[in-house]
């Protein structure tokens, strides 16, 4: 087979997953603020082979949904508590060997110099396999978290984050690779003609440079993104070596894989270069029937109103204010409007009220369920993959961390049993995993028009 399968493990440094019930579950383990939660993840992933560990972050308390804070605590919501997941990565980087280390960094809420420099330190401690999930943050809370009164508009969080990437490239290739000397007995430590500052000024930031870290081993972190509007699907077909995609049916997964591969050949890129990554959500028994009551058992702790307060924290929109028995209404949301398209296309197709939805968006933020025995989710990987709606996929647990045990157990050797997923790393790089090339240090130029 020509193309090889990619697989990811999806988390949040947190209690919860895209599963707002995941904490609930009897099976999963609740202690996310100690590292051995993590570390088990992490290894358990990497005996079976993943490219890579990805953490989502967010950046505030929801208070989005009828403005209160109690409701979201006290069910437990995600994002109602967190902790830092770059230096998570960095601990897993001591007690992994081969696995990516992906986490999310705000171009919203960080300067270039201070990202740049976390993921060049990053890419050093892990040998080479770090890479970015760049967000330009969701809502009113985050600002107001860094004392910024009002978030930005959405083209306009993209515009900065257009430079902030500029920017971080410019810092990343302040050193050349063989910059660092540290030749003992001449006593030079590096090449002062190899490392040169980038005088950076532009409309959202300025920065002298040169970076403090050296050249890292992939020269740069492999740059993660998940764009559904049409702004963001052009910022990732410009950026994004992987992309994350949310969309519950493989028509929608389809349809998002053929337009965001068209965008990045208008921005002269090859489309092979970036890799897309539909998540789901496993429920994998020894036989269907044992496999679809994990399901049930599940999807029955999820509260809709949990979900009702992420969806109110993705779209910065407040769905408190509406009767949540009627059909989604159609509004303009200033948040991650894709997700919105999607829950809004399910209420129209599948005649749903706002309480089916927040079910639905508690249960896994409307990621699709794969549910039967390994040869039965198998089947569904492969269907997928072999029809053109995917590279790779992401996987998120419904229990933690016993979904990741049950995929690499299960369905990771029946994927290797049918030549679709690797049996063994062949590189040690991010880079090598995801099978790209050298990383260049020169973006694709701006304003390509979709199309052109």
């Amino acid at each position: 087979m020509s193309r090889e399968l990619h697989l990811a493990g999806f988390l949040i440094a947190s209690h919860v997953t895209h599963s707002h019930a995941a904490w609930r579950h009897p099976a999963s383990e609740t202690d996310y603020l100690g590292p051995d939660y993590y570390r088990r993840v992490a290894q358990t992933l990497e005996r079976g082979k993943f490219d890579f560990l990805f953490f989502a972050d967010l950046l505030a308390t929801p208070v989005r949904y009828g403005n209160d804070i109690r409701v979201p605590l006290s069910s437990g919501t995600q994002a109602s508590a967190t902790i830092d997941p770059s230096l998570v990565a960095a601990g897993l980087a001591n007690v992994t060997e081969k696995i990516g280390l992906a986490i999310t960094k705000s171009t919203t809420y960080f300067h270039p110099y201070e990202v740049a420099r976390i993921f060049a330190t990053l890419d050093h401690l892990s040998r080479g396999r770090a890479g970015w999930n760049v967000v330009t943050s969701l809502n009113q809370a985050e600002a107001q978290n860094f004392g910024i009164e009002n978030h930005l508009g959405h083209d306009e969080r993209y515009d900065r984050a257009q430079e902030f990437l500029e920017v971080a490239f410019k810092l990343w290739g302040s050193w050349d690779r063989d910059a660092l000397v540290q030749d003992k007995a001449s006593g030079v430590f590096a090449d002062p003609d190899k490392v040169r500052t980038v005088d950076h000024e532009g409309e959202w930031f300025k920065t002298r440079g040169p970076l403090t870290v050296p050249h890292s081993p992939q020269s740069r972190p492999v740059i993660i993104q998940a764009g559904s509007s049409s702004v963001g699907k052009d910022f990732a077909a410009r950026w994004a070596e992987a992309i994350f995609e949310i969309d519950p049916t493989s028509e929608g997964r389809k349809a998002y894989y053929d337009d965001v591969k068209s965008r990045a050949s208008n921005f002269g890129r090859n489309p092979d270069d970036i890799k897309i990554f539909p998540s789901f959500v496993p429920f994998v028994g020894e036989t269907e029937s044992i496999a679809r009551e994990k399901q049930a058992f599940h999807n029955e702790l999820a509260a809709p109103v949990s979900g009702l307060i992420t969806l109110s924290v993705h779209t910065d929109h407040d769905f408190s204010q509406y009767d949540l028995d009627a059909p989604i209404e159609d509004v303009v949301v200033p948040g991650t409007q894709g997700l919105f398209d999607v829950a809004r296309r399910l209420s129209v197709e599948d005649d749903l009220t706002l309480r089916d939805i927040g079910k639905l968006y508690a249960q896994g933020v409307l990621l699709p369920q794969f549910v039967g025995t390994a040869s039965q989710i198998a089947d569904q990987i492969e269907e997928g993959f072999l029809g053109g709606e995917a590279d790779g996929y992401i996987l998120s647990a419904a229990q933690a961390p016993g979904t990741f045990d049950d995929f690499v157990d299960l369905v990771v050797p029946e994927l290797q049993r049918r030549g679709l997923f690797r049996t063994d790393y062949t590189g040690r790089t991010l880079r090598d995993h995801l099978g790209l090339g050298g990383a260049s240090l020169t973006p694709a130029p701006r304003g390509v028009a979709v199309g052109a």
